[in-house]
């Protein structure tokens, strides 16, 4: 019985320390990760990042894709069905980058890199 309780505590413990998306990031490192959340929205909707920076998609237990709209600069679509995993698109140039899910056309986001308007 001990051992079992043993185990049940290791667990709860182990879980308590993660999150859906991988490890969380120490505070003072600026979080440029954009979450395909299930209830159908990315989060944040409006990210602002320096050119050149990779910003990551990170998809959960639901399936989502990324299309950019078209834009000089843009980076590449993250197609078809995405489920669990993390994607990173690296943003080149100066710009307002918007993107949208072709499986939920509700979800919509902006990358605005540079301080693009």
């Amino acid at each position: 019985m001990r051992a079992f309780i043993a185990i049940v505590v290791a667990v709860v413990a182990a879980a308590c320390g993660s999150n859906a998306y991988g490890p969380s990031s120490p505070a003072n490192v600026e979080q440029k990760t954009v979450a395909a959340l299930p209830s159908l929205v990315f989060t944040p909707a409006t990210l602002a990042v320096a050119p050149g920076d990779t910003v990551t998609f990170a998809f959960g237990s639901v399936a989502h894709n990324v299309f950019f709209d078209a834009a000089a600069g843009a980076p590449a679509d993250i197609p078809g069905t995405v489920t669990n995993t993390r994607v990173g698109r690296v943003f080149a140039a100066a710009g307002r980058y918007t993107y949208s899910c072709h499986i939920h056309p509700e979800m919509h986001g902006t990358v605005v890199v540079g301080g693009a308007r």
